[in-house]
């Protein structure tokens, strides 16, 4: 079996192991994260013998592969946790079977996330093979709880602080290479995330009286509690853009055909504009300019002829860089507008620093996408979702985050969705590209 075949076949192995993490911590079956280690370590015997192998939060590995100096290392990350699946009868193929079909691997965590840890294990194992002895050290950190914004990479940060490790710049999950992200852009672009948004949880409580079906009151717990989501949606926050974002507009515009390369080249200067503009091209490039409001759980009574007496609402808000938590969540009782529902924060992780896209890290990562993927073009941006890497952000000033696939906008949105799934020429690329960085180091 050669050794792209070998990552296909770990890649739908692990898949078949559902490590999924769930916010209530006893649906979840941690005796799958035992299996996917014990598999994980079967698949890659060389980067488990030579490496240093810490088995932390129970459930994730950090692992030191000793390179020429302990100087300036860089942190590879990925996370062996998946989130759960809501009806697997929609899905094209069963979501945890990882079968091969028309070129694709199928099922949870394909690109999200253990496409990426495959990869770095099939990068590291193969120059293992070879021989090969990195220029400095190369830190693997493969979370075990990031989908429910677990301790695990916190752990890590803490781990590698107390051993006195300072690393040169560490990459997470992020931006991919995609085309179509932009009107006028026929080149795929590769996103590298420079930041993220931050991370705000807030409940909204509507109290009524309850009772009887039979007899509703006007605006009770549940009405009252759907104007004030109304009033969110009908609202949103302002739009403005970060100097990430400039900057992605202007490098984009450099290929864009014209007129796009007259506006986005002149993304500084037509910065109102563009704040204007870009809310309207759709979803994706809305959320680019603003912090996002969602609203992901509703909950009533729990009788069919029953009238709710509490009404609540769960709602998930991404913050805008530049913006901060206690700012939206006093924007969003100012939204609301209504006494009588209670907004509570339930968790809250600021917007993260903004990493250099101008220094000799992010050419790096150019230069290796430019030897792997050539005429791709490579731009900063701010990722739109949470991930393990803002814990590292909080310490160390190069984080970046960015997974090396090309995917479309259907397996963009199977992120999370139905029919999540990767290319097998895309996984082998990318194992190409994680192989190619650690031979520059």
């Amino acid at each position: 079996m050669t050794g792209d075949d070998a990552a296909v076949e770990a890649l739908r192995a692990l898949i078949r192991i559902p490590t999924v993490s769930d916010w209530d911590a006893e649906k979840e079956d941690r005796s799958a994260f035992d299996t996917l280690l014990t598999e994980l370590r079967q698949r890659f015997p060389r980067l488990h013998d030579v490496c240093e192998v810490s088995r932390i939060c129970g459930d994730a590995l950090l692992v030191r592969w000793p390179g020429r100096t302990r100087e300036a290392p860089v942190v590879l990350m990925a996370h062996l946790d998946v989130v759960p699946v809501d009806d697997p009868s929609v899905w094209s193929h069963p979501p945890f079977s990882g079968e091969l079909v028309d070129g694709f691997i199928w099922g949870r965590g394909a690109l999200d996330c253990k496409g990426s840890l495959v990869a770095t294990c099939a990068a590291v194992e193969g120059l293992i093979d070879d021989g090969v002895v990195p220029g400095r050290d190369v830190w693997l950190s493969f979370g075990c709880n990031e989908e429910v914004s677990g301790r695990a990479a916190k752990d890590a940060v803490a781990l590698l602080r107390e051993r006195g490790v300072e690393p040169w710049f560490v990459i997470d999950e992020g931006g991919a290479i995609v085309r179509g992200a932009l009107p006028g852009v026929d080149a795929p672009m590769a996103v590298i995330g420079v930041s993220e948004k931050g991370t705000v949880d807030v409940e909204l409580v509507a109290r009524g009286d309850g009772g009887h079906a039979s007899a509703p009151r006007r605006m009770g717990a549940t009405a009252r509690l759907a104007r004030a989501i109304l009033r969110l949606e009908r609202k949103p926050f302002p739009s403005h853009l970060p100097d990430a974002t400039v900057e992605m507009l202007v490098r984009a515009g450099a290929h864009a055909r014209m007129p796009y390369a007259a506006v986005f080249g002149n993304a500084r200067l037509l910065r109102p504009l563009l704040c204007r503009v870009l809310p309207r091209l759709g979803h994706e490039t809305a959320a680019l300019t603003r912090t996002t409001v969602a609203v992901t759980q509703l909950t009533g009574s729990p009788g069919a002829n029953v009238i709710a007496a509490t009404a609540r609402a769960h709602v998930n808000m991404r913050v805008m860089v530049g913006e901060t938590v206690d700012g939206a969540i006093e924007r969003v009782r100012r939204t609301v507008k209504d006494p009588q529902v209670e907004v509570s924060l339930v968790s809250g992780d600021e917007p993260s620093p903004v990493s250099p896209a101008d220094d000799t890290a992010y050419a790096l990562l150019e230069s290796t996408l430019t030897d792997v993927f050539p005429g791709t073009v490579a731009v900063p941006y701010v990722m739109l979702a949470a991930t393990d890497s803002r814990h590292f952000h909080r310490v160390w000033p190069r984080v970046y985050r960015f997974t090396p696939f090309r995917m479309t906008a259907g397996q963009r949105a199977s992120i999370h969705g139905v029919d999540e799934r990767i290319g097998v020429a895309d996984l082998i690329d990318g194992i190409a590209w994680y192989r190619r960085l650690i031979e520059q180091l």
